[in-house]
């Protein structure tokens, strides 16, 4: 007997069989226990591997730092499945289907390769036939109804920080209304929603409005510091003795650091050191400091190391430069992506303010203080971390006053910049007054810079500092 397309009789299920041939009764209890064909379809529902799919940057691996489902929980498009830390950047897996979780492949600081099961979703087969190389040969299994979350008819714009916020408050995205470009939905739009349904009174956003400086006799005082020399206490952590060497696998941005660093070494490194008086400086940023914080924004000195070095790479692009792995061509980078580095708890990483060329000192402050929110709670994107033209690292927030800074691959040069330490200096009359002096050390690549070229830049870069109004006649 010829079935044409047959998809079941009674226990055996057929994958694409276009002619089937059943002979008789005992051939059919002779494949009752087996399986003939492949499935692309069961009508009780299919299990669908959701593998880890290219998240960018040549990444092949990354670690499972959080789940935010189990086995049993149903889930939506666009739900949040997971969080994932590579050796550049954590970031938030999200569902491509509609169904409910059957199995997690991973535990917590498991290893995840791209290209491999993550977890495997039940779905309606009734809804959408799911791309066969994702199908799981299993049995049928019989299941209650489960009720999900339905994106109607058109993908949701959002970033995955705003999704976790969303799921974290039980807000469906689809009855969010985004702001943002291409209607995406921004973390304000989020808040903007819960408060209509608290009636919660949320604070205006640092950019609603730009408040004038306030008055100098109005000028919020400052508070006055504790002349006495810091002395620095050690950090208390149990002492564990075991008596037994321990070896751990070298991951996350330990990882990263171990590739760029020895691409580093390549790069034959040349340095030049200088100091700075920012005297002037510190009275400015004293005076901006209560206006930033009116605004919500914490104003530091590295902002103005920031802006001031843009202006310097304005006049000297050899230094926002890129050299090709066979050393034939310059690439000179239009967009000044200055990165800062931060010492966080999983380790060095070097976020970046992009475009600084066309930022204010405050819109460079407000990004500072996005980036260093990121950076301790462990969430910067991939966004955040690639992309740098130039590098800063402010050791001195730790201490010392000299360093020796490694550039960044691809990048050309980096400073490093010390603590500021009041000494005494001789001004123009001749007489002893009290100062602020930073030191900084530049690290350049002396395939493509000269020591002079590096001097220029510097002193540039300096005479800014040194005298910040003369800033702004270059901002832009």
């Amino acid at each position: 007997v010829c079935i044409h397309r047959v998809r079941s009789c009674s226990s055996i299920r057929f994958i694409k069989s276009k002619y089937v041939c059943v002979f008789d009764k005992s051939a059919l209890k002779f494949s009752h226990q087996q399986r003939l064909f492949r499935t692309s379809a069961v009508s009780c529902g299919q299990i669908v591997q959701f593998k880890l799919s290219d998240i960018g940057e040549g990444i092949t691996e990354v670690t499972v730092k959080e789940w935010y489902i189990k086995e049993g929980d149903s889930v939506s498009q666009f739900d949040s499945i997971c969080e994932v830390q590579s050796d550049k950047a954590s970031v938030t897996i999200t569902s491509r289907y509609d169904g409910v979780i059957r199995k997690l492949h991973y535990s917590i600081d498991d290893i995840a390769f791209v290209g491999k099961p993550l977890v495997d979703i039940e779905i309606d087969a009734s809804k959408g036939v799911a791309s066969e190389e994702d199908v799981v040969e299993t049995p049928p299994m019989s299941h209650d109804e489960h009720t999900h979350q339905e994106i109607k008819g058109h993908k949701t714009l959002a970033t995955p920080a705003v999704r976790r916020l969303a799921m974290e408050n039980n807000i469906k995205l689809s009855e969010v209304v985004g702001t943002g470009k291409d209607n995406r939905i921004l973390k304000e739009d989020i808040l903007n929603y819960l408060a209509k349904q608290t009636g919660a009174i949320l604070p205006p956003s640092p950019k609603a409005e730009i408040i004038p400086p306030l008055p100098k006799s109005e000028t919020v005082p400052a508070a006055p510091k504790d002349k006495a020399r810091k002395i620095p206490i050690p950090v208390s952590r149990p002492i564990v003795f075991s008596g037994k060497d321990k070896t751990e696998p070298v991951t996350g941005f330990q990882k990263a650091m171990v590739k760029t660093m020895s691409a580093a070494l390549k790069i034959p490194h040349f340095g030049y050191c200088d100091e700075i008086d920012l005297t002037q400086l510190v009275q400015l940023r004293e005076e901006l400091k209560p206006v930033a914080e009116i605004r919500g924004v914490k104003l530091s000195f590295m902002p103005f190391f920031i802006k001031a070095a843009s202006l310097g790479l304005l006049q000297y692009p050899i230094l926002n430069a890129s050299l090709d792995e066979n050393c034939q061509n310059v690439t000179y980078k239009a967009s000044h992506n200055i990165g800062v580095a931060m010492d966080t708890g999983q380790g060095l990483i070097v976020p970046n303010v992009k475009n600084v060329q066309v930022c204010s000192v405050f819109d460079i402050a407000s990004e500072l203080n996005r980036l260093q929110s990121l950076g301790s709670a462990g969430q910067l994107g991939t966004s955040d971390l690639t992309g740098g033209t130039f590098t800063l690292s402010n050791i001195g927030t730790i201490g010392g006053t000299y360093a020796k800074p490694v550039i960044l691959p691809p990048e050309v040069a980096i400073g490093a910049l010390g603590k500021i330490q009041v000494l005494p200096r001789f001004n123009g009359k001749g007489e002893v007054y009290k100062a602020q002096i930073m030191n900084v050390s530049w690290s350049a690549d002396h395939r493509i810079i000269d020591g002079a070229t590096m001097a220029r830049f510097s002193n540039l870069w300096k005479s800014y500092l040194e005298n910040p109004a003369s800033m702004l006649l270059d901002l832009k």
